[in-house]
């Protein structure tokens, strides 16, 4: 009789636990499965974005090998594509002499790129094509922009091939300087040798 009573007194324990406590399990439960499946769904909808983006870079690489830029303006401006993209345009538009279209681009590119290393390639080429366009004011404020310590070689670099072609020697020796003090290089020491002369 003992363990009968035992065993009805446990039974009777685990309904009063799950009186106590059933919703709470039950809630908890749904509310875990759910945020499991939520989680899962929202990562395939992530990969699926990056591969559909991905896709669409594909085909606006193609378009600018053919030479129409209407794709570009259709590309999602998804993990930096965008602006990418409007790099390549802007290459193939310098390669062709179209430095107008090139700077667009290159602007294009500036406002959409977000990593730091990819927005200071965006801006030196954006400051060389406004060089070339004979606006070294604005390449020179280009320049300016980039904050990156790991681009400083390249923007004194850049600056004193702007201020030479300015006419300003002393100017252009001391960014060659600049620039050779942040990394060595052979190209720059040439051109500061060159200034020597």
């Amino acid at each position: 009789m003992d363990v009968y009573t035992t065993e009805e007194q446990q039974v009777e324990a685990i309904k009063k636990w799950w009186r106590d406590n059933g919703k709470a399990v039950v809630i908890g439960a749904v509310v875990g499965l759910g945020a499991l499946y939520g989680w899962r769904y929202f990562q395939s909808q992530q990969l699926e974005n990056k591969e559909q983006a991905s896709q669409q870079y594909e085909q606006a690489l193609s378009t600018i090998e053919r030479g129409d830029t209407v794709a570009l303006s259709q590309l999602e401006d998804h993990d930096g594509y965008r602006a990418l993209a409007a790099l390549q345009l802007a290459q193939k538009q310098v390669e062709q002499g179209e430095l107008e279209s090139a700077r667009e681009q290159l602007q294009i590119a500036k406002q959409s790129v977000k990593d730091e290393a990819l927005y200071g390639l965006v801006v030196t080429r954006l400051a060389r094509v406004e060089a070339e366009l004979g606006d070294y004011e604005a390449a020179l404020n280009e320049l300016d922009n980039i904050t990156a310590s790991s681009w400083t070689a390249k923007v004194q670099e850049i600056r004193g091939d702007i201020l030479l072609r300015q006419g300003d020697s002393d100017a252009a020796r001391d960014a060659y300087a600049a620039s050779l003090a942040a990394a060595d290089s052979p190209t720059v020491n040439m051109k500061l040798d060159n200034l020597s002369l």
